[in-house]
């Protein structure tokens, strides 16, 4: 894990997303947190974790509040982490941490649509 890019890049990311913070995890490494708005004014918190990054995706959970029960199939992988962006489309030299809170706040404002209306907007790739 290239924890001084994640530094960087958490860096870069407060110049665009207003909370933002890097935390160290109990196994040496780091996580990100965030306070992300959607357009219905609802606030999520989430938590984004470093495996081998850049190489592998980062995952991401929603932290608070908890998520509906039943969305548990929608966009979203087994172990509960959103799928922000189809695993195949990671690209560790074009993607960064800005890119993973923005693609994030899309699926949140998604999922506030979903709440809504019980359908998911926008186009839809198999896990």
């Amino acid at each position: 894990m290239d924890i001084q890019r994640i530094r960087s890049e958490v860096s870069q990311a407060l110049t665009t997303f207003a909370l933002v913070e890097l935390h160290p995890t109990s196994q040496g490494g780091v996580c990100v947190k965030a306070g992300l708005q959607t357009s219905d004014g609802n606030t999520y918190f989430i938590a984004i974790y470093f495996v081998d990054y850049p190489n592998r995706m980062p995952s991401v959970c929603v932290t608070t509040p908890t998520l509906r029960s039943d969305s548990a199939n929608v966009h979203r992988y087994k172990d509960g982490n959103i799928c922000y962006l189809h695993q195949s489309m990671w690209n560790p030299g074009r993607h960064t941490v800005s890119d993973v809170l923005a693609r994030s706040a899309k699926w949140l404002n998604k999922y506030d649509v979903w709440c809504r209306k019980g359908r998911w907007p926008g186009a839809e790739l198999k896990h």
